[in-house]
C-alpha cells in the first residue's frame, strides 16, 4: 500500500501519519520527491483503515500495491534510483560499462586488462576470484589472493572493483573491501546469501537466474533491500531456452519489464548471454538501444589461452572500438528520445 500526500505537506503532517501507521505495526517507506511525498507501507496492511487515511487533508490517493515486492517498486520509488559508487554512478540515464576477465588469473595478467579496459572506456573492473563452475575440475579462482590483486588494480587505475561472491563465509570476509559484490545467476534464489549481502553496506551487482521470472528475480532483489541494503542493480544475463546454438537467449524485454516495474537500474551482459565474441557488440548494442542502464562485458588479452570463459572474451582493442561505437549510438538514441 501507498499513500501520496498533496503538494505542500508539512513534516509535522508527515510526522503525524507516519506515527499513526507505525503504531499499527506496519514499516514505513518514505520518499521524497520534487514536488510530493510518497509513503510505502511495509507489512500486513490489512488492519489499515484507508477511509480514515482518505479522510486527513494532506493525503491525495492511497493505493494497494498487489505485488509482493515492495522496497523494489516503482510505484514506492517513482524517480529511478542512481546508484554512486567512487564516483560511478549507476541509473538515472548514466550508461556504466563494467569489463574485465572472466577470472584472475595471475596479477601481470589482471593488471595488464585493467589498465587496457580503462583506457578503453570502462567505468567499473570486473573479475572472478570465486569462480562457480560446472565441473569441479575446473578453475576455481585464486580466492584471496584475487581479492588482493584486484585491490591492487583499484588502486592502480581509479576504478571501482567488482567479483562474484558465493557464500555468507566470503561476504563476511571480503565484502567490505570490493565495491560491488556480485550475486550469480546460479546462486540467485540462494536466500541465505541474499540476507547476508542485505546486511552489508556493500552495493550488490544481481544476476538474474537461468529460468527466473520477473516476478523472482525482483523478489531476489527484495530480500536484499529488506535486510537493508537498498543499492541493488538487476543484471540481464540470458535465460535458458530450447536453443542450445548460443549459450543462453538474451530476454531484451527484461529491460523495459523491469524499468516499469522497479527503480532500480538494469545493466546488461552480453558476454554470457550468447557466449560467443562476435555476438557480444551486436548485443551491447541492443542494451544501448533498448534503454540498459550499462553493460558489463568479459574482457581478455590472450582469449586462446584464458582460463575460463576465453570464447566469449574480446580483445581489449576489439572491446575499445565497441565502446566507441556505443558512445555514438547513445547520442543518436538521445536525440531520437528528445
Amino acid at each position: 500500500m501507498i499513500i501520496v500526500f498533496k503538494l505542500g505537506t508539512n513534516e509535522e503532517t508527515l510526522g503525524k501519519v507516519k506515527e499513526l501507521v507505525e503504531k499499527q505495526g506496519i514499516e514505513v517507506s518514505v520518499t521524497k520527491g520534487a514536488q510530493q511525498t510518497i509513503f510505502g507501507l511495509i507489512g500486513d496492511t490489512s488492519t489499515i483503515n484507508i477511509g480514515q487515511l482518505e479522510m486527513n487533508d494532506a493525503v491525495e490517493k492511497v493505493m494497494k500495491i498487489q505485488e509482493p515486492f515492495k522496497k523494489a517498486n516503482r510505484a514506492f520509488h517513482p524517480a529511478d534510483s542512481v546508484i554512486n559508487i567512487d564516483g560511478q554512478k549507476i541509473g538515472g540515464g548514466h550508461f556504466t560499462i563494467i569489463a574485465g576477465p572472466c577470472a584472475i588469473e595471475s596479477e601481470e595478467q589482471f593488471m595488464t586488462i585493467a589498465k587496457a579496459v580503462k583506457e578503453g572506456g570502462a567505468n567499473f573492473l570486473r573479475g572472478g576470484a570465486f569462480k562457480p563452475r560446472t565441473s569441479p575440475y575446473s578453475f576455481q579462482g585464486l580466492g584471496k589472493k584475487g581479492i588482493e590483486i584486484m585491490e591492487m588494480a583499484k588502486k592502480e587505475t581509479g576504478l571501482p572493483i567488482i567479483t562474484e561472491m558465493m557464500s555468507a563465509k566470503q561476504v563476511e570476509k571480503f565484502g567490505d573491501r570490493v565495491d560491488v559484490i556480485q550475486i550469480g545467476a546460479r546462486n540467485m534464489q540462494n536466500f541465505d546469501l541474499l540476507k547476508e549481502v542485505g546486511k552489508s553496506k556493500t552495493p550488490v551487482l544481481l544476476k538474474r537466474g537461468l529460468c527466473a521470472t520477473y516476478e523472482e528475480f525482483l523478489m531476489a532483489a527484495e530480500y536484499i533491500m529488506a535486510g537493508g541494503n537498498e543499492n541493488v542493480v538487476f543484471c540481464e544475463r540470458g535465460i535458458r531456452t530450447f536453443e542450445s546454438w548460443t549459450r543462453n537467449t538474451l530476454d531484451v524485454s527484461a529491460v523495459p519489464v523491469i524499468r516499469r516495474k522497479s527503480h532500480l537500474p538494469i545493466v546488461i551482459d552480453p558476454s554470457h548471454a550468447g557466449g560467443i565474441n562476435w555476438l557480444v557488440e551486436p548485443l551491447s548494442r541492443a542494451a544501448a538501444a533498448i534503454g540498459a542502464d550499462g553493460i558489463t562485458v568479459e574482457v581478455h588479452n590472450n582469449p586462446e589461452e584464458a582460463m575460463s570463459d576465453g570464447q566469449q572474451s574480446l580483445l581489449p582493442e576489439t572491446f575499445a572500438k565497441m565502446v566507441d561505437k556505443i558512445n555514438v549510438l547513445r547520442k543518436v538514441m538521445s536525440e531520437i528520445d528528445g
